[in-house]
């Protein structure tokens, strides 16, 4: 079996546990109620709006206190994590329509509040007319907070909900709702950090395998490699959810700033004396949980764990990410060949079309790009990397429509406070990070007496934290490049 076949069988196999385990709780649940209070559950349910409803419906009465409902949750719950994808989006449609706002109980509070003749009854009207704005369905989704692994419930259903709710507004509806819901119970101050290593559980282990998302865990020893003594590895906790990392960060203990991932992830390289360090890289942040997209818990990791940092290793002076430049190939990709060539010089502009062997000037940059091994040829790496390290350094200046960066580490990155550094010419040479970057990658320096003025900068006035050397690549590819790299290889 090869190395990528046995991670895909580490993934499945924990993502089957993790359902089987699920599923068998609250079918005890659901047991236990109908031998209480006989909770059961109506044939043929799972592909039958009515009788969803019903079943919905049945919860929300809260008849048979709290073992019933806790059972007729459970229920519904099992139903869902049966279903295909067909019978889940049913399922969810159900739930956003029919247990919305009742619009006729708000009208009537409009209403009373319109016509209250004093305080007392404008106070009064006020509370029924918000009691009236909230939809029914809030009060369903909430007793899933009651189940073991209710929460996590919730979290994943909302992850099969986001894709479906830009398309529908009940859905988008249910989707604020569950947004709003969990944002209130995932508040920072409920999290808390622990430090993963090779002695954690294996359970936990397998779960930094299955959800890395930024450079993939090959096998057990690249992540006994990671988890060396000059390395650390932080997760963020729920008490709702013990046992599932919400976020996790992945550090080296360096001398200098690192450039390149390939260096750092080498399982051949000798360890360091953390003590001897004077560099924190974060190189590998993941949020572990689609279902949470909207609620941040990246800013408050990397400041948690730079103050753990500190206090262990009074040594370090520089905090910085090694961090992947996701958009930049699209970006490349998507300008027009009058666009590029005003950041060549005329030397540059030949010394492309010569190695690229086309007149196009664009079409050159593109086919040396698309072969797999170009950055592996001297000659074609040499001549490519001032003008892609500036090509990147310009694509740091472009803004979306509402003036923020396009490339969305930056963003993540420049909103908490963090300068760019440094672009990093082939810092990671990995299929992925040559179709996605070119091979590039940047240095985000968190250095703290700035944090809170670049954090303030970026947020009032988009103004983007660049060192000088990043800066001084910015105005050189707006102005266009020189052609000196090329001229001393005879291309240009």
């Amino acid at each position: 079996m090869s190395t990528s076949d046995q991670q895909q069988a580490v993934k499945e196999g924990f993502f089957e546990r993790a359902f089987g385990n699920v599923s068998s709780a609250w079918r005890d649940i659901a047991a236990t109620a109908a031998r209480s209070v006989g909770v059961t559950l109506p044939a043929g349910a799972a592909g039958n709006p009515d009788l969803l409803e019903k079943l919905m419906a049945e919860c929300l009465e809260a008849r048979g206190g709290e073992v019933a409902a806790r059972g007729r949750a459970a229920e519904l719950g099992r139903i869902y994590l049966q279903l295909d994808e067909a019978g889940r989006v049913l399922f969810l449609e159900v739930l956003a329509r029919r247990f919305a706002v009742d619009q006729t109980a708000v009208e009537t509070a409009m209403a009373d509040y319109t016509a209250a003749a004093d305080e007392e009854a404008r106070l009064a009207a006020q509370l029924a007319l918000r009691r009236a704005l909230v939809p029914p369905r809030v009060k369903l989704l909430t007793q899933f907070n009651g189940l073991p692994e209710g929460v996590k419930f919730l979290a994943d259903l909302r992850a099969d909900l986001l894709p479906l709710a830009k398309q529908d507004a009940y859905l988008h509806g249910l989707d604020k709702d569950l947004h709003d819901l969990l944002t209130s119970w995932f508040d920072v101050g409920f999290l808390d950090l622990r430090r993963i290593d090779w002695n954690s559980p294996a359970s936990l282990l397998e779960k930094l395998i299955a959800y890395e998302a930024v450079h993939e865990i090959r096998s057990w020893d690249d992540l006994r490699n990671r988890l060396d003594s000059d390395r650390r590895c932080f997760a963020l906790f729920h008490p709702r959810m013990p046992d599932e990392p919400l976020a996790f960060i992945e550090v080296a203990l360096t001398k200098g700033i690192a450039g390149s991932v390939q260096s750092l992830l080498d399982e051949q390289a000798p360890s360091s004396d953390p003590k001897e360090a004077d560099a924190a890289i974060f190189y590998s942040i993941s949020n572990t949980q689609p279902g949470l997209q909207g609620i941040s818990f990246g800013d408050y990791l990397i400041k948690m764990v730079v103050r753990e940092l500190s206090g262990d290793f009074p040594n370090l002076k520089i905090f910085s990410t090694l961090s992947p430049v996701p958009g930049l190939r699209k970006w490349l990709d998507a300008r027009d060949a009058k666009s590029l060539e005003q950041s060549m010089s005329e030397d540059e502009r030949g010394g492309l079309r010569a190695l690229g062997g086309s007149d196009d000037t664009r079409e050159a940059l593109h086919s040396l790009l698309d072969s797999p091994d170009w950055w592996q040829d001297p000659v074609t790496a040499k001549a490519l990397e001032g003008l892609l390290v500036r090509f990147a350094a310009r694509y740091f200046t472009e803004t979306r429509t509402d003036g923020a960066p396009i490339d969305p580490v930056a963003r993540f990155h420049l909103r908490n406070g963090a300068r760019l550094e440094r672009i990093n010419w082939l810092g990671d040479t990995s299929a992925k990070g040559l179709r996605q970057s070119a091979g590039l990658m940047v240095n985000y320096r968190y250095i703290l007496d700035d944090i809170e003025k670049n954090h303030e900068a970026f947020v009032s006035k988009g103004t983007v934290a660049m060192s000088a050397d990043v800066k001084a690549l910015a105005k050189r590819a707006r102005e266009g490049g020189g052609g000196a790299a090329l001229r001393r290889l005879g291309l240009g």
